[in-house]
């Protein structure tokens, strides 16, 4: 059994047992190549989520309604990478084959890695959808396999060609754009066209959402480790986030790379916690229960 937290993010503060979705802290951010501070993400995000409200007006929807457990952050290990994947990997796993949609909140983007990896184990035909500004598939990077600018790669070494699908990217180097377009994975530069497409081909099929919030522009979200020019706004992403939830069988996500001690004023948190909120409403949109009256 799996107790709950003293503090929760706003609205997910049901037992283990009732919920369907679990949220997951996955503080780590060991790999970083230019700035640190993602690993201060979850526990920030949840500190300044009763900044904000449970219903949304966008999809007509509360928290309060829904079944969401609040699991805490995990304890992982700093300077063992591996061991900390590996601890993402088992409790992952635990939450998926209890039947239940774990949402991990980063943390740098390597923390995907695991998570990703045990969605493939229990869904062998399992897709990634990948929202970024950067394209993630360096083979290495300084000498590390291991590392939030080669996890794409990585998680193409777990699935093959043809089942990951990147949006929103600007980023990277030349060899990784033509390894990409040498047809390894289904990438879409710049904004989300075509995401319609790859969301009707997947119909049906078990997909893995992740969002690296570097996605949206530095103007909007300039809390982040590796801020790219060029990116799109809260309400495209926003759309384009739903519009995978509504139309795949989403079986895991997450969202990494805030890293709030880089944007004093809170804007991106409060951002982050947005998107957070209405993610979590549309996954569980055939699970509400009835307001009561």
């Amino acid at each position: 059994m799996w107790n709950r937290n003293v503090e929760t993010f706003l609205g997910c503060d049901n037992t283990y047992e009732e919920s369907h979705i679990v949220l997951v802290g996955a503080p780590f951010d060991s790999t970083t190549s230019y700035r640190p501070g993602t690993r201060f993400a979850a526990r920030t995000m949840r500190a300044e989520s009763y900044g904000l409200e449970t219903y949304s007006p966008y999809q007509e929807l509360d928290l309060e309604d829904a079944r969401v457990f609040d699991g805490g952050d995990l304890e992982l290990p700093f300077g063992d990478t591996e061991r900390a994947l590996a601890m993402i990997r088992e409790r992952a796993g635990a939450i998926l084959h209890s039947g239940k949609l774990p949402f991990l909140i980063g943390g740098e983007h390597l923390v995907s890695l695991p998570a990703i990896g045990a969605a493939a184990k229990r869904y062998p035909d399992l897709s990634v959808i990948h929202f970024d500004a950067h394209t993630d598939l360096r083979e290495e990077y300084l000498g590390n396999k291991l590392s939030h600018a080669t996890v794409i790669r990585r998680a193409w070494d777990l699935l093959g060609d043809g089942r990951i699908h990147q949006f929103g990217i600007r980023s990277g180097e030349r060899a990784e754009w033509q390894w990409a377009r040498a047809g390894h994975t289904d990438l879409h530069p710049f904004t989300f066209a075509g995401l319609s497409d790859v969301i009707a081909g997947l119909h049906g099929r078990p997909v893995y959402l992740t969002i690296d919030l570097d996605v949206l522009d530095p103007s909007v979200f300039p809390g982040t480790g590796t801020p790219e020019a060029g990116g799109v706004t809260f309400i495209e992403l926003m759309k384009a986030a739903l519009s995978v939830v509504r139309g795949c069988r989403v079986v895991a996500c997450d969202m990494m790379e805030l890293s709030p001690p880089l944007d004093a004023s809170g804007t991106s948190t409060a951002t982050a916690l947005k998107l957070l909120r209405e993610i979590l409403l549309a996954l569980s949109a055939d699970f509400i229960r009835p307001p009561q009256v």
